[in-house]
């Protein structure tokens, strides 16, 4: 299967134009690539557009394009697979998760693009295995993660099914490198991916704690902002624990400190989402948010997100023992 260079890729194709899909979108159009969305959702059109110029200005504040103004000209949009996709060299795919749903879908699409065509699929919690099974050339097939949101945050998350190509995978992880991504790749597909199952595992922690009555959402989230997520940040999770071993590394933190660290996972809570703990919670993030609507939060967290980036001199440095 012949695969064009990354920076030969001119035109690509979304499927889905939500939160994801508008984001991918707008990066690939800050990269100077031809965009041909597709999305049945009455109204989706307006949006998509709408969601992207809103995006422009964080594209042009972490520095992803020079161009002051949206190319729409570089946009076309269909409610449905079409003729169109006969350009495309990828194809993005961001449809809500429900496995029926994505299969119909790229069954769809299959009939129109090139065999060449790579499809990738934004998933957070289907396997892409699942997803190509059934395809008319499922060798194509990836799962290719965003974090949210996707055009701010670099990550982004390769995975391949048992059908996929390693070639598909070498391609994708070159290809989303070029678009200014940081792309990881996963040696097997699971649900959720790396950062879903870690936030899943924080999360669950984080609620377990409101559960117990031991902190607020407050306090909870504020002890995240202000210790283990600038760490992390800075860091990762196994390379702070390498740190937190002196010169002796991670070796000596686990000699030292791993029966602590196991005390503290057995003790680690598993709560379950009853009516009555998701109404505390509730309340609890109404109290946190102090009036303020999802627009705004999401407007604030976008800005701090940019200038967290924007701070970053040297992307994606490794530290090294």
């Amino acid at each position: 299967m012949p695969l064009s260079a990354p920076d030969k890729i001119t035109h690509v194709a979304i499927v889905g134009t939500g939160v994801i899909g508008a984001g991918w979108a707008a990066l690939f159009l800050a990269r100077g690539l031809r965009v041909h969305a597709i999305d049945p959702a009455p109204g989706a059109q307006e949006r998509l557009h709408n969601t992207i110029r809103s995006m422009w200005t964080s594209l042009l504040e972490l520095g992803h394009t020079e161009r002051p103004t949206l190319p729409l000209d570089h946009l076309s949009f269909a409610e449905a697979p079409n003729a169109a996709l006969g350009a495309a060299q990828l194809v993005q795919e961001n449809a809500p998760e429900n496995l029926a749903l994505k299969r119909q879908i790229l069954t769809q699409v299959e009939e129109w693009v090139p065999v060449e065509t790579v499809i990738a699929s934004s998933t957070s919690a289907l396997l892409i295995g699942d997803i190509q099974s059934g395809a008319q050339h499922p060798y194509r097939f990836l799962a290719a993660h965003p974090f949210n949101p996707p055009h701010i945050l670099p990550l982004v998350e390769i995975s391949g099914g048992p059908k996929t190509r390693p070639e598909i995978l070498d391609w994708a992880m070159n290809f989303y490198g070029w678009l200014g991504k940081a792309p990881v790749r996963l040696s097997r597909q699971i649900e959720g991916h790396i950062a879903g199952r870690l936030g899943a595992a924080m999360w669950r922690e984080a609620v377990s704690l409101v559960e117990q009555g031991v902190a607020t959402v407050s306090d909870i989230d504020a002890a995240v902002r202000n210790g283990p997520g600038p760490r992390w940040a800075s860091t990762g999770c196994h390379m702070t624990y390498h740190l937190g071993g002196g010169d002796g590394g991670m070796a000596h933190y686990l000699a030292h400190l791993g029966a602590s660290q196991q005390r503290r996972w057995d003790s680690l809570g598993t709560p379950d989402l009853t009516p009555e703990l998701c109404k505390t919670l509730v309340e609890e993030v109404n109290i946190a948010a102090e009036g303020r609507n999802i627009a705004s939060l999401v407007e604030e967290r976008d800005q701090r997100l940019i200038e967290i980036m924007r701070s970053r001199v040297n992307k994606h440095v490794k530290l090294t023992p």
